[in-house]
């Protein structure tokens, strides 16, 4: 890999060098390399474009890495990745796409993820999207996650983007069964025109089934958001979302909730709180020393990613 694969591989996963352990890597809209467990089985697809991901019943701590990663202009990926978990596994999945566009034309990456995740497994997924390039060509970015976790099964999703992306749709839907529990950590931040859409659907078909959603965004300058969850309770559950959001400038966020109590043993909470940076952060900040700009920027990242 070249200078800028190594760099958007980095900040995709963490990592300095091509990971260990089971792994797949997709640059420009192929395969660039790819490596099993014997309890984690990746496979290429043989119809349409993506891999299985197989993990096997009781592996623990064990991870998978499959960043995607784009540096030419024009390209219009597609590509459906299934993980099937099996019963009593602790897992990390690392995934996420870096797009560098140097050019006059839009790239975009559509990435289907489709997790079925076993009896009291636990799964942590970590997605994180990153636009960079002086290119006026876009960077277009739009992840369709579905979830199914079975009875007793658990799942944490954290997803990161800031900045770069020129637009993206965000789309999550899930399927809670018995004593299932699914936490969600969104943090978005959009600048210039950058437009971004999240829409969240999570039925919480199983008895004492679970779900909580928290939502950080800032937009600047003249971004737009759009924020849009529904939870369905369909059983004696709990669910919970949280949309806390930070505009600046002549940027928009806008939060539509929905929640939809069929069982009379459903608890189901929304919240949401938009509004710009408290100016007494910022003299606290400005009397340090610090710019207005550099306070702006102090919390704005504090509120992002702590």
């Amino acid at each position: 890999m070249n200078d800028i694969e190594k760099r958007l591989l980095e900040k995709l996963t963490g990592l300095h060098k091509m990971p260990s352990g089971a792994f797949n890597i997709r640059k420009n809209g192929a395969p660039l390399a790819r490596e099993s467990e014997k309890d984690i089985e990746i496979i290429p697809k043989k119809k349409k474009s993506g891999i299985d991901i197989i993990i096997k019943d009781g592996v623990q701590n064990k991870s998978v890495h499959i960043p995607v990663i784009i540096t030419v202009g024009g390209l219009d990926d597609l590509v459906y990745n299934d993980f099937y978990i099996g019963e009593n596994c602790n897992v990390l999945i690392v995934a996420g796409c870096g797009i560098h566009n140097n050019t006059c034309k839009t790239s975009m990456h559509n990435g289907i993820h489709s997790f079925k995740v076993g009896k009291n497994s636990f799964v942590k997924y970590v997605e994180k999207h990153v636009g960079e390039g002086n290119g006026s060509g876009g960077k277009v970015l739009n992840p369709l996650t579905r979830v199914t976790l079975s009875e007793g099964a658990s799942m944490e999703i954290e997803t990161l983007q800031l900045e770069g992306v020129t637009s993206t749709v965000r789309k999550t839907f899930a399927k809670l069964y018995d004593n299932a529990k699914l936490k969600i950590n969104e943090n978005i931040l959009t600048t210039p025109d950058q437009t971004a859409r999240t829409d969240f659907k999570v039925d919480l078909l199983g008895k004492n089934s679970s779900v909580e959603v928290v939502s950080h965004s800032v937009a600047k300058d003249n971004s737009y958001q759009i924020f849009k969850s529904n939870l369905v309770g369909k059983n004696e559950c709990f669910g919970h979302v949280e949309c806390d959001g930070i505009i600046t400038d002549n940027a928009r966020i806008v939060s539509v909730p929905m929640i939809d109590a069929i069982d009379s043993n459903a608890s189901l909470v929304h919240e949401a709180a938009i509004g710009k940076i408290a100016g007494d952060e910022l003299v606290k900040l400005m009397t340090l020393g610090l710019s207005k700009e550099e306070a702006e920027n102090k919390i704005i990242e504090g509120f992002l990613i702590g």
